[in-house]
């Protein structure tokens, strides 16, 4: 289901998630291989890391509240980071939502609670008969696209998941 889910939303989705890495990695845009059901390995690409995390996505049971996985991200940057954000009316306030998960996503073992995060957006949008990230919603679609930007980001920065 995530598969497809990511499947068909190629441009949208990789210009909303991997763009925000060119600073990486000039090769940002990836192909996708109809018959190998993935996206195309090339040399100072996401591709490999971008096919593990679907196939990772796809493994993961959502949690029923995903932003608690969220949350648990945010009390590191709190705890750690001596950030001065806070919640207020179910929202983080003092500094960006993306940055509060990147900065969190610095302790997060294997990306568990970033993974958990991107698997309880998917379903939360597959529920609701969004079965493409073309089809959510704008403001969904940036949260999405940003915890996985995130997600491969950390793991481009791991031993263990290279480039290519």
């Amino acid at each position: 289901m995530i598969q497809s889910f990511n499947q068909y939303a190629t441009v949208m989705l990789e210009r909303f998630v991997l763009r925000p890495l060119s600073h990486i990695t000039m090769n940002w845009e990836l192909k996708w291989d109809d018959n190998a059901q993935a996206y195309l390995p090339e040399e100072d690409s996401f591709a490999a890391i971008r096919n593990q995390t679907i196939h990772d996505l796809s493994e993961t049971r959502p949690p029923r509240r995903y932003h608690e996985n969220e949350d648990s991200l945010a009390d590191f940057v709190i705890e750690h980071l001596h950030w001065p954000i806070r919640k207020k009316r179910g929202f983080w306030v003092g500094a960006g939502y993306n940055s509060i998960l990147e900065q969190g996503g610095f302790h997060d073992l294997d990306q568990f609670d970033l993974l958990q995060a991107a698997a309880g957006r998917v379903h939360a949008a597959l529920d609701r008969q969004k079965t493409h990230f073309d089809h959510m919603e704008h403001s969904h679609q940036r949260m999405l696209a940003a915890v996985l930007s995130i997600i491969l980001y950390h793991r481009g920065n791991e031993v263990g998941y290279q480039l290519g």
